[in-house]
């Protein structure tokens, strides 16, 4: 049997791939796709290939008409907890590829996932090596003290600091306390320019053209330093392989599962431990 798959921002960067890839899947069905711009059209007309016979829905409400067991979300920070709260009070399991959401949004998710028995699948990232990042940066920061984040996007991105690196900075702060040697608050002029706070780590946004998506995670010791770093290409494809696994996985969860990383390690906090 196939998963019945609704794609939220189905004419957007990375849904439309995703769109593509589960229109020629035996693994997927596409049950749904939902954009404002396109709502109407059929969906494959609108990725310039043969009809699909699904047309585009202006709301999750108008998706669901159709029987649908995950919504994939590739849409804005202003709207995805409200439709995935939705979808989760209706029984259907969601996969969050948008950025944006704080800690307190996921918990106020996982709490309604919980509740009513399915699950939610959410990453700030679904690119595997930056995954791999990740897990590489959660095992230095056993040995290492310090670190800090550099955060790079293309200039119209609206989310500051990335999903992702929201992410890392907030896992991190469950394997290790940063040392900051001189407090934030004490910066001589302006403490702003120490970047943001997040769960205990100084992240720096940069939002530059010719910038797609890129995250540093720089750890220093006294005489010595390490760099982990993950760089993006301009196209979406490598967002689609996790997005995929993510929604075979969530098929079988119950409330939430935050970062593609969890589904690839057994031990997802570092080796040896």
């Amino acid at each position: 049997m196939t998963i019945k798959v609704c794609v939220a921002g189905a004419t957007g960067w990375v849904g439309q791939a995703l769109v593509k890839e589960i229109l020629g899947s035996n693994q997927f069905t596409l049950a749904g796709a939902i954009s404002r711009s396109a709502a109407g059209q059929d969906i494959g007309t609108c990725l310039g290939l043969q009809p699909a016979g699904v047309i585009v829905s202006k709301s999750l409400g108008d998706a669901l008409s159709q029987p649908t067991d995950v919504i994939v979300d590739y849409t804005s920070p202003g709207s995805v907890k409200e439709r995935t709260l939705k979808a989760l009070g209706c029984g259907v399991r969601v996969v969050i590829g948008t950025s944006g959401l704080a800690a307190s949004d996921y918990s106020e998710i996982d709490e309604t996932a919980r509740r009513n028995s399915v699950g939610v699948i959410a990453a700030g990232n679904f690119s595997i090596t930056a995954a791999l990042a990740k897990q590489f940066a959660l095992v230095a920061a056993r040995y290492l003290p310090s670190w800090e984040i550099i955060d790079y996007a293309h200039a119209d991105k609206m989310d500051a600091p990335s999903g992702t690196t929201r992410e890392v900075a907030e896992e991190l702060a469950s394997i290790a306390r940063n040392r900051i040697e001189i407090p934030i608050a004490e910066t001589h002029g302006n403490p702003q320019s120490r970047g943001a706070t997040i769960a205990g780590t100084q992240i720096h946004s940069i939002r530059l053209p010719s910038f797609v998506i890129a995250f540093e995670i720089l750890f220093g010791l006294p005489n010595e330093r390490l760099t982990i770093r993950h760089d993006a290409g301009p196209g979406a494809m490598p967002y689609v392989a996790g997005t995929k696994l993510a929604i075979e996985k969530v098929m079988t969860t119950n409330g939430l599962i935050r970062g593609l990383d969890h589904l690839l390690f057994d031990n997802h906090v570092g080796w040896g431990t």
